[in-house]
């Protein structure tokens, strides 16, 4: 009986974590589709297959959802943008690839920074997390500079891989993905090169 007790509530507690994910993931979704403001717990309800009540059961409140989602998005962000630390090319290859899975996203809510509080922190989380995964996945790069020219070289990669360099090149020039990656190479490898030329 106790088994069966337990097995039952590890089944539960699977299926709630299961609903939890679903309804953070549809309101992390819509975000990229919609306006923060046009987007209501009936809509992040319908995209997850649950209802208003469950919802409100589990975050509380929409603020309470949208705070929840934050903190989600950033950790898949995260995950997403794992790269090998200094190989230029292949974390040039992870980055396109995040833009080009979360770049129309990530734009929409920069368009939305200084108009919605939760979009604001969304925003700011990050740019923060760009400038740690720059510092960490340049680290070889900038480790031999002085602090004057690391913080420099690490300013010049984060304009250089951030994604209003993807959406100039991708969107604006309507280059191809692998043209986009080239050209981020070529800017990221030359302001490498001239960062070593001044450690020397």
């Amino acid at each position: 009986m106790k088994t069966k007790r337990t097995y039952t509530m590890a089944s539960r507690a699977k299926a709630a974590e299961e609903t939890r994910l679903r309804i953070l993931r549809a309101a992390f979704d819509l975000q990229s589709q919609s306006l923060a403001s046009d987007i209501g717990l009936a809509a992040v309800a319908q995209a997850a297959g649950v209802s208003v009540q469950t919802i409100l059961r589990r975050f509380g409140s929409r603020d309470g959802l949208f705070d929840e989602a934050i903190r989600h998005a950033n950790e898949t962000v995260t995950e997403e943008r794992r790269a090998p630390v200094g190989d230029v090319a292949g974390a040039l290859h992870v980055i396109v690839e995040h833009y080009e899975r979360r770049g129309d996203f990530a734009l929409m809510m920069l368009a939305q920074e200084t108009t919605y509080e939760h979009v604001r922190r969304m925003s700011d989380a990050g740019k923060a997390t760009h400038r740690t995964w720059v510092t960490e996945v340049f680290s070889p790069q900038l480790a031999p500079l002085t602090p004057a020219q690391r913080e420099e070289t690490t300013d010049l990669l984060v304009v250089a891989t951030d994604v209003y360099a993807w959406k100039l090149l991708r969107r604006d020039r309507g280059l191809s993905r692998i043209q986009t990656e080239q050209r981020l190479n070529t800017l990221v490898t030359a302001i490498l090169t001239a960062a070593d030329r001044k450690d020397t």
